[in-house]
């Protein structure tokens, strides 16, 4: 199998999952979830990564445009690129492969079954614990070519106004919406409380994810797929204007995935043979025997 990992230009990461490392250190694990390593034993990307990380969000916003978005979701939302059975897709998502990575060598699926693994431990319903399987299937967006800051990033509202307190705001003087009226006041083309539903986030892996299994889990889960990378709003609470009264009820649900997504990592990888028949079950309960992507 092919190894995809990227540097370059526009691809300034050794991985993907250099950008989730730089989070644990701007959002270390108050708890730790995971018991056989401690949150501060993690390599801190934020110092040792540093120009690359800050690259990294340099690119993103500067390019995280609202008509960047627009064409993304024209480009993706209509899924007509590959059918996949949910294994197939798995299997295909497992070719972005971290090199970089000092903590742990396992594949996307065993990372993905550490967060669905934590989820089920505490006990929470089997819709939630399918959520953690499937957050980051939006990663495949690299394997159809889409730059790094396309694909993973702290995610935010397009069409108004930048808030100061997403990581690195310097960069969005380069942004081209920053000077343009339309979108740079607080509420840009919003109005006031409007709900999460009506605003345009910028592109990832998030909004991929959501659209692709819409149709299939409860609400609760599919604010956890859409807005589990939105940390302005989780962990910094800058877009409370843009959100009504639903949204914010919501929005306990996305906090109590939060740390299941961040912190359940660990070099100990599941043991597949043992987990195949639950999960297995569990994906024919919600999910069609194909989708597509």
């Amino acid at each position: 199998m092919e190894k995809v990992t990227k540097s370059d230009e526009m691809n300034p990461l050794d991985s993907l999952d250099q950008w989730e490392d730089a989070l644990l250190s701007r959002y270390p694990d108050p708890s730790s979830i995971s018991q056989d390593k401690a949150a501060e034993a993690f390599r801190d990307y934020e110092k040792t990564e540093k120009s690359a990380v800050k690259e990294f969000y340099r690119l993103q916003h500067i390019h995280q445009t609202y008509d960047f978005v627009q064409q993304k979701r024209a480009e993706y939302l209509k899924f007509d690129r590959l059918e996949m059975s949910v294994w197939e897709a798995f299997e295909f998502l497992n070719q972005l492969v971290d090199d970089s990575d000092p903590d742990t060598d396992l594949d996307q699926l065993q990372h993905l079954l550490q967060t669905s693994e934590a989820i089920r431990a505490a006990g929470h319903p089997d819709w939630m614990v399918l959520t953690g399987l499937f957050h980051d299937m939006g990663k495949v967006l690299c394997l159809f070519g889409e730059p790094q800051w396309a694909v993973v990033g702290d995610s935010y509202p397009v069409g108004c106004a930048y808030s100061d307190k997403i990581v690195f705001p310097e960069f969005f003087a380069g942004n081209a919406d920053s000077t343009n009226p339309l979108y740079n006041t607080k509420y840009g083309i919003y109005e006031p409380g409007c709900g999460l539903d009506k605003v345009t986030m910028t592109w990832g892996h998030d909004e991929y994810v959501y659209n692709l299994l819409k149709d299939y889990l409860p609400e609760q889960g599919l604010y956890m797929l859409r807005y589990h990378s939105f940390y302005p709003q989780h962990r910094e609470n800058a877009y409370a204007h843009l959100m009504n009264a639903h949204d914010k009820e919501m929005f306990k649900w996305v906090n109590l995935f939060n740390p299941f997504d961040l912190y359940s990592k660990s070099a100990v990888a599941p043991d597949w043979k043992v987990l195949k028949p639950y999960y297995e079950d569990l994906v024919a309960k919600y999910l069609p025997a194909k989708l597509w992507f």
